[in-house]
């Protein structure tokens, strides 16, 4: 199933439940506006290359539009439509005062140099420049982008526009970066799992945890949950599933992961290799986290789950016909548009920073997180047993809701 079909029947699911009509419904799905833009570096030997890059910007109801820059093989306009939207709904619930966008690049970051990788984002930015800014478009670091991207983007697009680096996130904290930023989305995911098993009756040591996706995020939420007593007893990148049944010292797992060249955890020794595709049906598994990339839970494997909690940290790991197996199941699902809002959350510090020329603690980031995504969770787990609905179903709603909300008051 395509990317943006997905989103679009976990939207309609929502829209039942508030009585939309469909013509509401279409204005809402609609994004405002998809920009397709070719894009031709110079390679390091001299030769050209072409990439095609993608910036949808989705809604603009309740504030400048908010979404990440994703540098990926299996980028597309279809996927990039349905991030965008999502972002929609996840500004909404976690109630920030942004609408959805989402932009990438169709390229596999490690085919290129550092060199090559600059070339691109600011070839990238010469070709958006005029629809970015920091009261209408603010990008973000996403899947193949970091902080160095984000720092070659501000000061591409400074050059036509001057200083303001609110246009912006994911910056480094040296060029007015948000301290916590890079650890954000991981944390959020390692802070709602804690808050999912309490109001499960999960005891900490007693929930064994398996995280597909060792990157930014999925390190991060190890770390987090590692630290709350959760053993995590398997995690997965490309290179294989590491496994160990009486939990990982993920302290050394993630140091392996510092010390190799490209990031990965391959040649880690000190647990079982299991194949990739191993981690999401292991038995003895009580929370899975999907922090990797979208559409991995199916109708085909969604009946070999045997975990009773999956938590969503990266966008659409589940499709609309798993969500309902899983559901069927008793399994609860904390959505994405929820559960990895930790980055976007973060972001929307940051730009405020930005835009105060004032600068946060850690510590104050951290608080300030955690109130934000508690309130947030507080609300959906509040509404979805209210209405007797899946956690999915009532963030959609409570999304949905604040932007319709948002768009009405305009007059629109």
């Amino acid at each position: 199933m395509k990317a943006f079909d997905a989103t679009r029947r976990f939207f309609h699911r929502a829209a039942d439940h508030l009585d939309l009509d469909m013509g509401v419904r279409e204005s809402m799905l609609m994004p405002q506006r998809e920009v397709q833009v070719q894009v031709t570096i110079e390679r390091d030997d001299g030769s050209l290359a072409n990439f095609v890059g993608f910036r949808v910007q989705h809604d603009k109801s309740r504030g400048p539009m908010k979404g990440g820059l994703r540098y990926h093989h299996e980028v597309d306009l279809d996927e990039t439509r349905s991030l965008a939207s999502l972002m929609t709904w996840k500004t909404a619930v976690v109630n920030l005062p942004y609408g959805g966008a989402k932009g990438g690049i169709g390229v596999d970051p490690r085919s290129l140099s550092l060199r090559e990788k600059e070339r691109l984002t600011r070839t990238f930015v010469d070709q958006i420049h005029d629809i970015i800014g920091p009261d209408t478009d603010i990008p973000a670091p996403d899947m193949g982008t970091d902080f160095r991207v984000m720092a070659w983007f501000r000061n591409q697009w400074e050059k036509y526009h001057g200083f303001n680096p609110a246009v912006i996130t994911g910056k480094p904290v040296e060029e007015y970066g948000a301290k916590g930023r890079e650890e954000a989305t991981g944390r959020g995911v390692g802070s709602l799992t804690v808050k999912t098993a309490k109001r499960l009756g999960m005891k900490p040591e007693q929930s064994r945890v398996a995280i597909q996706g060792f990157g930014n995020v999925g390190s991060h939420a190890a770390k987090f949950l590692a630290e709350s007593q959760f053993p995590i007893v398997a995690v997965s990148d490309i290179s294989g599933t590491y496994y160990c049944e009486k939990g990982l010292d993920i302290g050394s797992v993630f140091h392996h992961k510092l010390e190799h060249p490209q990031g990965l955890l391959e040649g880690y020794d000190r647990c079982d290799v299991l194949p990739i595709n191993a981690l999401l049906t292991l038995k003895d598994v009580d929370i899975l986290i999907p922090a990797a990339l979208g559409g991995v839970i199916t109708e085909e494997n969604a009946h070999q789950i045997s975990a009773k909690a999956i938590i969503e940290a990266a966008n659409g790991p589940i499709d609309p016909d798993a969500d309902v197996i899983l559901n069927d199941r008793g399994i609860t699902i904390l959505p994405d548009i929820l559960a990895n809002a930790g980055g976007v959350t973060v972001s929307y510090f940051e730009w405020v920073q930005n835009r105060q020329h004032y600068r946060w603690s850690l510590d104050r980031v951290r608080q300030e997180l955690d109130r934000t995504l508690s309130d947030a969770f507080e609300n959906v787990w509040q509404t979805a047993h209210e209405r007797e609905i899946s956690l999915r179903d009532a963030a959609f709603m409570i999304g949905i809701s604040r932007v319709r909300r948002a768009s009405e008051l305009a007059g629109r």
